[in-house]
Order: structure tokens, then C-alpha cells, then sequence
């Protein structure tokens, strides 16, 4: 049976991740508290911001960006922004 959790990024119960996916008390709020749908849409951002932004892994100002990203995007509701990307509509 799946796990389900109550999502805050969709407001609504869903299936809960499998795992932790993400280290320390950040990782366990994550998996206690979005669904894997919600994990999935932070994925794509994660790759755009990544690619767009030209985002080095090994530094850690710029893991921190993106972990903060992550919390904005997961829990309060606010969408990533890149400067100059426009959504195909």
C-alpha cells in the first residue's frame, strides 16, 4: 500500500515519497510533507535552475541558492523565477 502523506505543495492528500531523498531536518519536513507529484515539479525547476543559471554543485553558495529555492518552491507557494525565460504557452 502506498504511504500517503498530507502535501503542502498541493494542499491535499497524496502519495508520499518512498524515501528521504534529502539530507538533515529539511530532508525529513520533505518527506513528511510532500508528495511525489510535488517532488517531481520541484525536479523540473531544480533542472532549470541548474541548467539556466549555470549552477556548480561543488559550491556551496550556490547549493545553498538552490536549497533555498527548493523551500520557497515546496512550502510557501512561491514559483521559481529566471531572469529572461519565458514558458511556452
Amino acid at each position: 500500500m502506498a504511504r500517503t502523506v498530507f502535501c503542502e505543495y498541493l494542499k491535499k492528500e497524496a502519495d508520499g515519497l518512498d524515501f528521504q531523498l534529502y539530507p538533515g531536518e529539511l530532508g525529513k519536513r520533505i518527506f513528511d510533507s510532500i508528495s511525489k507529484q510535488a517532488w517531481g515539479e520541484w525536479i523540473k525547476k531544480q533542472t532549470m535552475l541548474v541548467n539556466e543559471k549555470k549552477l556548480n554543485m561543488m559550491n556551496p553558495e550556490h547549493r545553498k541558492l538552490l536549497e533555498t529555492e527548493m523551500v520557497n518552491f515546496l512550502f510557501e507557494g512561491k514559483d521559481v523565477i529566471i531572469d529572461g525565460y519565458k514558458p511556452v504557452e
